[in-house]
């Protein structure tokens, strides 16, 4: 059975420069522009946002 097509997974990247991802899905149908979160980057110890990358 294939992946749905309505969740993709999508990588969002740190924009402190650090290079650090995330993996999620997300859906289209709610979300259809880029998305951008505020998580947690590691490398840095703080909460920066994370753009979504294609």
């Amino acid at each position: 059975m294939a992946r749905n097509e309505l969740r993709p997974v999508i990588k969002l990247k740190s924009t402190a420069g650090t290079g650090y991802t995330y993996v999620t899905r997300k859906n289209r149908r709610s979300d259809p522009d880029r998305l951008t979160l505020r998580k947690y980057d590691p490398i840095i110890r703080r909460h920066v946002p994370f753009k979504e990358e294609r």
